[in-house]
């Protein structure tokens, strides 16, 4: 399986920043010991690529360091080419990894789900929106009409992509969140699942599984977008959830088990993840690449 890194276009934040940048690093070199996955350097996504889901102006903003104080602090970074630079790359790993799973039924991102991204702005950690993006790119390269879901099971909803696709009846978009958890003025998505804090394995795996048949029942998709968030886990400091990490690795083999029933290729990103341990963190991230990696050796 290829899996896909940007973890050293590294941001400088202030120290004491709680976003956990380390994860991605410690996260490839956990996936570079796996002998059945093969690593490759994002490349960056263009302009043409990226305004596909976002505005020219909040694209020349970014670039050209144009964003104003509040921008940059909605998104909860500070401005530097550094930034600008991953983005590209974080959305362009993502657009690798479908390109990989269209050939090879999955891929992944070791990085990106920045789903709190709209067109005119950027929030919470996102800069681009890559969910939103590549499923562009899917239809622009293949056919406008190509039909697409979005399984976001990060803890937050995702409130950006659902934006982008309101009024899009091609793009199916789910989302599994925190009821009460950020963002606080929440979209519509195509399915939206809120759950209650401190809601464990069970009852989490119980509205999974009623949220995809609902998915099933309403939508047949040509492509998979999976966002496998680790922000779920019981030991996440912003997530109020409290997941298993056995809990976890069911939630992922139910996407994946859905996904081999439709016979469609699946892009998986890594998203949110917050626990006060990174190797905690990174110990979710690298369980969902393995069962990827298992899936796809299966068939």
């Amino acid at each position: 399986m290829k899996a896909f890194y940007s973890d050293h276009f590294v941001l400088p934040l202030p120290a004491g920043h709680r976003f956990p940048m380390s994860k991605y690093r410690l996260l490839r070199d956990a996936v570079s010991a796996e002998s059945h996955i093969e690593l490759n350097e994002a490349p960056a996504a263009t302009d043409t690529q990226i305004l596909l889901a976002h505005s020219p102006r909040y694209l020349q903003a970014v670039i050209r360091g144009e964003l104003t104080a509040k921008e940059q602090r909605e998104i909860g970074f500070p401005w530097s080419l550094e930034m600008v630079e991953r983005s590209r790359r974080s959305v362009g790993a993502t657009l690798a990894a479908c390109a990989a799973a269209s050939v090879d039924g999955i891929s992944v991102n070791l990085a990106g789900g920045t789903h709190h991204a709209y067109r005119e702005r950027g929030s919470g950690f996102c800069v681009f929106n890559d969910a939103a993006i590549a499923a562009k790119v899917l239809q622009k390269s293949s056919n406008p009409k190509t039909k697409i879901a979005i399984i976001d099971l990060d803890v937050h909803q995702g409130d950006g992509t659902a934006s982008i696709f309101q009024d899009d009846p091609t793009i199916f978009t789910l989302s599994l969140h925190g009821a009460r958890n950020y963002p606080f003025n929440k979209q519509q998505s195509s399915l939206d699942v809120p759950l209650p804090d401190g809601c464990q394995d069970e009852p989490y795996l119980e509205a999974l599984a009623a949220a995809l048949a609902q998915l099933n029942a309403s939508f047949e998709p040509q492509f998979v977008l999976y966002l496998a968030g680790a922000d779920p886990h019981e030991s996440d400091r912003l997530g109020r959830l409290k997941v298993t990490k056995a809990g976890m690795a069911a939630r992922d083999l139910m996407v994946m088990q859905y996904v081999q029933s439709q016979r469609c290729p699946m892009a998986i990103m890594m998203a949110g993840g917050y626990s006060t341990d990174v190797n905690q963190i990174v110990d979710i991230h690298l369980q969902t690449v393995r069962l990827a990696a298992a899936q796809l050796k299966r068939g």
